[in-house]
């Protein structure tokens, strides 16, 4: 006899369900209905449960609001089989996606909170909503015949990356109540991601955002001709400008504005350069700054080629459509890495670059970045600036060690947003000399949250005075930390970069990475005049193959206290750390090319209380890794040291010779006895 199928009960579970939700007098839509147009919209413009385009359509959605007069979207999908309400990995996470970033349909398909938090994420890319309520709901019959269900209510929100967290156990749905609604909006506002599970979800989005910026790279490099090596930079960072908006200010520019009008003053490119400007004129940047960037963004935007209408459709809207589609999801939902940097990085062929230059200009891995803002004693307080700023990825790295500072240590609300603000807008400070580059470290700063005020493109050698860029002009940027990756190809391997920035300086710390030779005689003038007005702290030797797929260059960090000479009698800290417990390769198609092997975290950590406290600090690493000694300031040269080695013998040394001698000799006895006893015949 044929084994019978399992029926799904599925119209029962919407029975039962549909049917609270009416009991609550609540305005709830069904699986065909509108709730409002962006969320209709945005649920047809994601990739749908089978892969295709649009097609998301949530068994049931309302949209509530709570005290604050916040609207949460609901978004729920029912089920009817056993075991079907959500599917997690193996770090308890709704498994929608893998490693690659590619989407696990079969999952999103066959789960019900795994097919509404893809509802969720639908919301998060296309739509100003942040916050969302994801519900999922299965059952099945026992074998009574009596209705079993189960039900998964999710918080899937910008501050959890999109992930999804659970809220509680429910066995209704009266948590929607109005008389109850706000109770639940305080347990969601409640839910706490640990330290570990951030540092997860941020390397989980990392590797995301990596996967989608070479499918990006390789669409617009293939399908996209006649465009500049500039002006594909610029598209990029004016299509995420347009599309980030200012809540109850600035909508959001959508895919459907850009009509592929020849219409002057109406092209695609004059209404994306509009809503940069509606943008900017909300945001708190110098007149100047706007300007240049509106000027900088206009020239690219407003070509004719580029507007031409071909088949109903200009280039630039085919763009900026991609632009959205692959990227927008991370960058509204808000981020904490060097993103630009990422994006150059994937990127850089669409500048132009030599191999040489391309190695002035690469990417700080965000791991190192940390390293140097936490080795220059970076905190809320700090006024920090880099001369050589790239994507501005350190920047970022201080900014985000700033603003955690403010928030575990002010705990008025209205106070830390006085203080994140102050940060942002006046204790940061770049310069970034290539045009290019500088729009992508403006970008960065924009999406981090605004710190792009003091972002100047200048050269820092010779048109930087210390002062202000914008505003307090005639006022001197009180810098008390450096960081920096100088461009190596620069005089003293960029130590001439260093020498400048720590005698602007009159206190504070500094850390640079560069490449070593700097501290073994290509920059003795320059070291010899930084070590009149700075100590030198640490040495610190970085793994070979840190900056993966360029060419191998040894590098060295150098932590200073800056406005105290150094001593001869000055003790440095000299650390070997081309073991820093990561494995590093470079595949193209790999999910992950950063692996800790070796207790990575621990070790970066370690180095960084051996630099401000000692050996006492020694856990991990070893004496012959550690070692602490004097470099002579009239040298310049001798930054690089390495333990000594003792040549003096032991006792057991010399035991081991005789050993070995006295084996030698009867060795040579006993071969010479038989060469002996051969010749005479015996």
């Amino acid at each position: 006899m044929a084994k019978s199928t399992i029926q799904s009960i599925e119209p029962i579970i919407a029975d039962i369900a549909n049917g609270w939700l009416k009991s609550y007098n609540l305005d709830y839509k069904l699986e065909q209905d509108s709730l409002n147009t962006e969320i209709d919209t945005a649920l047809n413009e994601y990739f749908s449960k089978s892969g295709g385009k649009g097609g998301n359509r949530p068994d049931a959605k309302l949209l509530l609001q709570d005290k604050s007069l916040n609207f949460y979207p609901i978004l729920i999908e029912y089920k009817g089989y056993k075991d079907k309400l959500v599917k997690l990995d193996s770090n308890g996470q709704v498994d929608n996606r893998t490693a690659k970033n590619e989407p696990i349909l079969k999952n999103i398909n066959a789960y019900a909170v795994n097919g509404a938090v893809h509802y969720a994420n639908a919301l998060l890319h296309y739509t100003s909503y942040t916050d969302i309520i994801s519900i999922g709901m299965t059952g099945y019959k026992d074998d009574s015949g009596d209705v079993k269900y189960s039900i998964g209510v999710y918080y899937v929100s910008k501050s959890n990356f999109g992930i999804g967290q659970k809220v509680d156990d429910y066995t209704d749905f009266s948590f929607l109540k109005e008389e109850n609604f706000n109770a639940f909006i305080d347990k969601v506002k409640n839910l706490q991601l640990s330290q570990d599970e951030i540092d997860q979800l941020k390397e989980k989005r990392e590797r995301e955002i990596d996967a989608s910026l070479v499918r990006l790279n390789n669409d617009i490099y293939q399908n996209e001709k006649g465009l500049g090596e500039n002006d594909r930079v610029y598209l990029v960072a004016a299509s995420i400008i347009a599309t980030i908006g200012v809540p109850g200010k600035v909508a959001p520019l959508e895919k459907a504005d850009l009509k592929s009008s020849t219409e002057e003053g109406n092209t695609d490119g004059d209404i994306i350069v509009r809503k940069i400007k509606a943008f900017l004129n909300e945001k708190n940047l110098p007149k100047e700054k706007k300007e240049l960037i509106i000027r900088t963004l206009q020239n690219t935007l407003t070509t004719d080629n580029i507007n031409k209408v071909e088949n109903g459709e200009s280039q630039l809207k085919r763009v900026f459509t991609k632009i959205v589609d692959d990227l927008g999801i991370y960058y509204k939902i808000g981020l904490t890495t060097d993103f630009t940097g990422k994006l150059f990085n994937e990127m850089y062929s669409w500048l132009g670059f030599t191999q040489d230059k391309l190695n002035d200009v690469v990417l700080t891995p965000s791991y190192v970045a940390n390293l140097l803002v936490k080795l220059a004693r970076v905190n809320k307080d700090s006024y920090v600036w880099d001369f050589a700023t790239g994507s501005a990825g350190l920047l970022v790295a201080a900014m985000n060690e700033m603003l955690i500072d403010a928030k575990n240590k002010i705990k008025s609300p209205e106070q830390l947003a006085i203080k994140s603000a102050e940060i942002k807008a006046n204790q940061l400070l770049g310069l970034e000399i290539l045009s290019s580059v500088y729009m992508l470290a403006i970008l960065n700063m924009i999406l981090m949250g605004d710190g792009s005020s003091n972002i100047l493109n200048k050269d820092s050698l010779k048109d930087f005075n210390g002062n202000y860029g914008f505003g307090n002009t005639n006022k001197k940027f009180p810098a008390d930390a450096f960081i920096l990756n100088p461009p190596y190809s620069a005089p003293g391997n960029g130590m001439i970069f260093v020498e400048k920035a720590l005698s602007m300086m009159e206190k504070g710390y500094a850390a640079i990475i560069i490449q070593n030779s700097a501290g073994s005689g290509k920059a003795t003038t320059y070291n010899k005049n930084i070590l009149k007005h700075s100590t030198l702290l640490a040495s610190i030797k970085m793994p070979l193959d840190l900056f993966v797929g360029k060419s191998s260059v040894q590098t060295n960090i150098y932590v200073f206290r800056v406005g105290e000479a150094h001593q001869n009698d000055d003790i440095v800290k000299f650390i070997d750390f081309t073991n820093d417990g990561y494995t590093r390769t470079d595949r193209k198609k790999s999910s992950c090319n950063l692996r800790d092997t070796d207790r990575a975290k621990e070790r970066y950590q370690e180095i960084i209380d051996l630099v401000r406290f000692g050996k006492s600090k020694l856990n991990l690493f070893t004496e012959e890794e550690y070692y602490e000694g004097k470099i002579d300031i009239e040298n310049g040269n001798d930054w690089n040291q390495t333990a000594p080695v003792d040549t003096k013998p032991t006792l057991e040394d010399f035991r081991k010779t005789v050993s070995d001698y006295l084996a030698w000799e009867v060795t040579n006895l006993l071969k010479n006895q038989s060469l002996e006893d051969d010749r005479l015949g015996k």
